[in-house]
């Protein structure tokens, strides 16, 4: 799976970028390992997602279309506590390359300095709020696919051969990226936001589990993964774990 990381001082925007935001002020907040950027707009309260042409990163009309219709669906069931998206604001592309404009939600990155030092606050507050998410959307009304099938035909894989995937426990609307940075929490720890969706779609729960779990190791060190799981409100499955690991690895 794509790896991405918080750019360090020194970092540059790229030129097509530069040109693309015409003088606005751009603050560079995250950096994927193929070339794509995201940056807060202070002024506007919002965030752009931009990356360049002929990426091999999956096109961000994918997350366009997942972001209106997430929206669309909580708009219709009302309001649910703990689960917001990010408005869509803007998607283009040309010779500058592809860019999404979203809204800024309220809360802090799982991932920001705050809450790294408080991984016993953080970690079950990612695994609530994924909970939350997950109950939130009705699979049967969800357009958009992640299981293990699709993943498979959609994704190129190594020469490592997969274990045979685990019966289904239960299928959900899944984020498809559960890793910590992607919740944001209010200042008690509550869960109250989701991003980074291109990839959402229908799935068994522990597609996004086991990758919320995995990524506490990342970015708050080892021993948290169980505390993940166990705030979600699951025993651990060493199975599921083990194999949607392997598959996100591998991807």
């Amino acid at each position: 799976m794509f790896t991405a990381r918080a750019p360090g001082p020194s970092f540059e925007l790229p030129a097509p970028l530069v040109a693309l935001l015409e003088g606005r002020t751009a603050e560079p907040v995250w950096l994927n390992a193929l070339d794509g950027v995201t940056v807060r707009l202070p002024q506007e309260g919002a965030f752009l997602k931009w990356q360049p042409p002929g990426s091999r990163l999956p096109p961000l009309v994918h997350e366009e279309e997942r972001l209106r219709w997430a929206a669309a669906e909580l708009a219709t069931a009302g309001r649910v506590d703990g689960v917001a998206v990010p408005r869509v604001l803007e998607h283009g592309h040309d010779e500058r390359g592809e860019w999404l404009l979203t809204a800024a939600l309220p809360g802090r990155s799982a991932v920001d300095p705050h809450w790294i030092e408080r991984p016993e606050l953080a970690v079950p507050g990612i695994g609530r709020a994924l909970r939350r998410l997950h109950e939130a959307f009705d699979p049967e009304r969800c357009p958009y696919d992640w299981s293990v099938e699709h993943r498979l035909l959609a994704a190129p894989f190594g020469t490592e051969p997969l274990d045979e995937a685990p019966p289904i426990d239960r299928l959900v609307v899944c984020q498809g990226d559960a890793c910590a940075p992607n919740t944001l929490l209010d200042d008690d720890g509550v869960g109250i936001g989701h991003v980074d969706l291109g990839m959402l779609g229908v799935a068994d729960r522990w597609a996004d589990l086991a990758v919320a779990a995995l990524s506490t190791e990342w970015n708050y060190g080892p021993g948290w993964q169980r505390a993940l799981v166990e705030a979600y409100g699951v025993d651990w499955d060493e199975p599921r774990i083990r194999y949607y690991q392997a598959l996100w690895n591998a991807e």
